[in-house]
């Protein structure tokens, strides 16, 4: 009897089932790998957010904030920058007409959403290939059975005479390829699911921030616009609506 040896596929298939073996072994390779990529990289995200959030918040003067702006590190920090940015290089940020307020308003919140676009942006890389291993890579081990099969019936009906045993090898290696898709697709799918929901997570926190941010750069005294303005400072948002540095 014919022992089940799964390396079978690279001894006596074709090179179609060989090519259909080894894109699964890449496909698999890739998703584990991008899964400890993306898992490192949240929770360093995580940590870097809750780090600035709490130098940010608690500094006192205007120069502390900027030390905790361009010092710190991770999503919200990049956003601060942007729209610190955005304020200290605006042309007419000390122009204290309505007219004046209202186009450095808009200004600032089309600078602090694309900042906040492109955190989102970067929170999905990785996901379209976990995506689509998981949906593929079953198909891929299928079509790899399909193809041993009837490469298997095909020698076989040459032979004068067909036992068991000359049936069941073949055959047997042959589905060996839709394990092999499952093997790849499963874990691509599970992990899609995890950081899924934790962008989610992020993405509330990145807006949460982007509309204190906001309110921070127009209204309050240790913001950029604030230098040698006219206009009256005003209380920041309440802390019950800043987004808590152990929430991130």
């Amino acid at each position: 009897m014919t022992e089940p040896n799964i390396f079978y596929v690279f001894y006596h298939g074709d090179i179609v089932l060989i090519g259909v073996f080894l894109t699964l072994l890449v496909l698999s390779i890739a998703t584990w790998a991008i899964a400890a990529a993306k898992g490192l990289s949240l929770v360093d995200t995580r940590r870097a957010n809750r780090r600035f959030l709490q130098a940010f918040w608690e500094a006192g003067s205007a120069r502390s904030v900027r030390e905790a702006v361009f010092g710190g590190r991770g999503p919200l920090a990049e956003m601060a920058r942007d729209g610190w940015h955005a304020v200290e290089t605006y042309p007419g940020r000390h122009d204290t007409s309505p007219k004046g307020e209202q186009r450095l308003d808009d200004h600032m919140i089309r600078m602090i959403r694309q900042s906040l676009d492109r955190q989102q942006l970067r929170l999905q890389a990785g996901q379209t290939l976990l995506a689509s291993v998981g949906s593929l890579a079953p198909f891929i081990g299928l079509f790899g059975t399909v193809w041993g099969i009837h490469n298997a019936l095909i020698e076989l009906s040459i032979l004068q005479s067909v036992s068991m045993d000359l049936v069941a090898g073949p055959l047997g290696e042959a589905l060996v390829a839709t394990a092999a898709g499952l093997a790849a697709a499963i874990p691509a799918v599970a992990f899609y699911n995890v950081f899924n929901r934790f962008n989610r997570l992020l993405q509330q926190d990145f807006e949460a921030f982007a509309h204190d941010l906001h309110a921070f750069l127009m209204h309050s005294d240790q913001a950029p616009r604030s230098q040698g303005s006219r206009v009256d400072a005003r209380p920041l948002p309440s802390s019950d609506t800043r987004p808590s540095a152990e929430g991130v």
